[in-house]
């Protein structure tokens, strides 16, 4: 997404709750979203689905987005998921390039992927399971993170990618 189309204002009279501005800050994203949508999802049709619901989850969560910076990043995660979750509704096996294991995974329940999930955070160290709540769940910034840790940013980023890194190997066994 273009943060160039996108004004520091326009943004943050949309987070405040601007009618108007909320108005403007979907109909300049959408554009950006239909054309990542049809280059993620798998047909025509879950491209224009995944869309709707993320515009539809824009303008509920705009408020909660902390800056411009991490708009584009947020808005185009949420396609991502909205793209795997009708792939997986639909059966059809996702368009990202996936080992056989972590594909497995997107193919099963969700009931179960978030016990799997929950379990696999427990069974990290405290170092690590901290560092990973704070940006997968509480959605800190690294630096934030870095902060809280009292540690410098290149060791909560090291942390950061040897949980995930552990997290993988946890659910792909």
């Amino acid at each position: 997404m273009s943060a160039v189309a996108i004004s520091p204002n326009l943004f943050e009279a949309a987070r405040l709750g601007d009618p108007e501005a909320i108005a403007r800050l979907l109909e300049t994203a959408q554009p950006d979203i239909r054309r990542y949508a049809r280059a993620t999802c798998r047909s025509s049709a879950d491209a224009e689905d995944a869309t709707q619901e993320a515009l539809w989850i824009l303008f509920r969560h705009v408020g909660t987005i902390r800056s411009l910076l991490a708009f584009s990043g947020w808005l185009f995660s949420v396609v991502r998921r909205e793209c795997l979750r009708l792939a997986r509704k639909t059966g059809l096996v996702p368009a990202v390039d996936e080992s056989g294991a972590e594909a497995a995974l997107l193919l099963r329940p969700e009931a179960d992927l978030r016990l799997d999930v929950a379990a696999a955070f427990e069974a990290l160290p405290p170092h690590y399971r901290d560092v990973a709540l704070m940006r997968d769940v509480k959605e800190m910034t690294i630096d934030e993170i870095a902060a809280a840790l009292g540690a410098t940013r290149q060791t909560a980023k090291a942390r950061l990618h040897r949980a995930r890194a552990l997290m993988r190997e946890y659910l792909t066994r």
